[in-house]
């Protein structure tokens, strides 16, 4: 499974599918302070990102890919790209 939960962490790694949306929303919903790492994540499905935008949950992490960084990042720490 791409999205890996911890006691207060979640880790996003690899291709996060559409599937994966719900769970994070669950998690993050019952887990407020929870720090989310993103470093493997190479791929995220749109509702993936949605959870992650609406929530803004604190970030430990970002994406290494180049094109994740570039698009995603910003819009998560809320700046432009």
């Amino acid at each position: 499974m791409p999205i890996r939960f911890g006691k207060n962490s979640v880790v996003l790694d690899g291709a996060c599918a559409v599937e994966e949306a719900l769970p994070l929303l669950e998690y993050l919903q019952a887990h407020p302070r929870a720090k989310v790492t993103m470093r493997g994540c190479t791929q995220m499905h749109t509702a993936v990102f949605m959870v992650l935008v609406g929530i803004r949950p604190p970030i430990a992490s970002l994406p290494d890919e180049a094109f994740m960084k570039r698009w995603f990042a910003p819009a998560l720490k809320g700046e432009q790209a």
